[in-house]
């Protein structure tokens, strides 16, 4: 299926500003961290969360004056009167007394009269487990790129590797960036999606790369601007036909898939957008970066040799007869 036809687009030409747009928002982002902080989620934290459903619409600033230091927030739909109650702490972690704060929230609850409730749902995390769950989260992004250095690099040039690597962690940064601006917890399904999003941006920037070093047998008179402008042309329906179809699963998904999901979801829309415009942008920009200089495979580096003008020829003498 095509949407464009013969579409010759100079995305080249726009790798500057496109870079300096990645920086802002990075930039941003990784300033609003270092400030406030990115917020993790108890997963990652450890602490208590306690849902409850109330048979009206429950007071919030009633509930967090009675609550005290814990977070409270709507969750779920409006119709569904539920609150989340979140204690950061859950102090040590040793048999009963993890459950002993999700016991004191209710009771306390109870005790100001914040309305008809009951509790439906409870997740405790003790402090050792988030911190264990953090590196390993940590070492899986780490080594998902690894792996993907490596492979590119197996596979293609390592300059292309080098420019997935490099907007594989650009979709990464920018989801983060995002993650900081919106308020969202850091938590095991924002993780999860964080490892989607470089499994789909790679897969995309590969699929470029290989039409890439296709074109370098076709196109051995091109600079490599040229081979990759073309090439992106190329795979641009395949591209939009691919993030489009996916940007619509994952909007269902952050419309309709509750609380529970609403991270991941959010992660995955941020990731999809920032994945398709790396690929088409940062990954190209930096390979030709790399690459400048250097001769494309099939172009040769030395200068052809000039041609050896003809040796004159001597006409040849008559003897008189």
């Amino acid at each position: 299926m095509q949407i464009f036809k013969n579409p010759n687009y100079d995305f080249v030409r726009w790798r500057w500003p496109a870079l300096a747009l990645s920086l802002v928002v990075i930039l941003s982002g990784m300033l609003l961290i270092g400030t406030r902080g990115l917020q993790k989620g108890v997963d990652f934290e450890g602490g208590t969360i306690v849902i409850l459903k109330f048979d009206q619409p429950p007071d919030t600033e009633r509930i967090q004056s009675a609550v005290g230091d814990a977070t409270v927030q709507r969750y779920g739909p409006a119709e569904a009167n539920r609150v989340m109650v979140r204690v950061k702490s859950t102090g040590q972690e040793a048999g009963g007394s993890l459950s002993n704060e999700a016991d004191r929230l209710v009771n306390t609850l109870k005790a100001a009269n914040v309305g008809s409730f009951e509790r439906v749902g409870t997740k405790i995390v003790g402090p050792i487990v988030g911190e264990q769950l953090r590196r390993q989260g940590i070492l899986a992004t780490v080594l998902a790129l690894g792996g993907i250095l490596f492979y590119i690099a197996l596979r293609f040039q390592f300059s292309f590797a080098v420019g997935a690597v490099v907007a594989t962690i650009h979709d990464l940064l920018v989801c983060l960036a995002f993650l900081a601006f919106f308020r969202y917890d850091m938590t095991l399904n924002v993780i999860a999606g964080l490892l989607t999003i470089t499994g789909y941006s790679v897969n995309d920037t590969i699929v470029i790369f290989d039409r890439v070093r296709e074109n370098m047998r076709g196109m051995r008179r091109d600079n490599l601007r040229t081979i990759v402008n073309t090439a992106v042309n190329q795979t641009l329906s395949r591209t939009i036909i691919t993030a489009g179809t996916t940007l619509l699963s994952v909007v269902a998904l952050y419309l309709f898939g509750g609380e529970v999901l609403e991270g991941f979801a959010f992660t995955m829309l941020v990731g999809i957008i920032s994945g398709t415009y790396s690929t088409v942008f940062i990954a190209s920009s930096i390979a030709i970066m790399l690459q400048r200089g250097k001769s494309t495979p099939g172009q040769s580096s030395k200068a052809p040799a000039a041609a050896t003008a003809p040796t004159a020829v001597r006409p040849s003498r008559r003897r008189a007869s």
